[in-house]
């Protein structure tokens, strides 16, 4: 791989884990604030938003951590989408 390409591979690794540190930073910061709000009202509502916003969370994590190159879901799906398509264009 030439150093150019390592290099935007580099950076596109460390912009998806940064996205996925903000976003879990937004996800803290928010949901503090949320739990505060409902222990002042007596109520417990704040567990739905934190709920349903800790599944995007989850599912945001999966995709940048599966997703990484060097052995993660999506580089053992993209080789085996390439065999495929090189042993069809063998045929073809």
């Amino acid at each position: 791989m030439s150093e150019d390409a390592l290099d935007r591979l580099a950076r596109r690794r460390a912009g998806m884990k940064m996205g996925w540190a903000i976003h879990a930073t937004a996800y803290v910061l928010v949901n503090l604030l949320l739990a505060g709000l409902s222990a002042q009202q007596g109520r417990h509502w704040a567990i739905y938003p934190a709920m349903g916003w800790g599944l995007g969370l989850l599912l945001h994590g999966a995709v940048v951590w599966l997703n990484l190159p060097g052995g993660g879901l999506h580089a053992r799906l993209l080789a085996r989408e390439r065999r495929l398509l090189q042993r069809q264009q063998g045929r073809g």
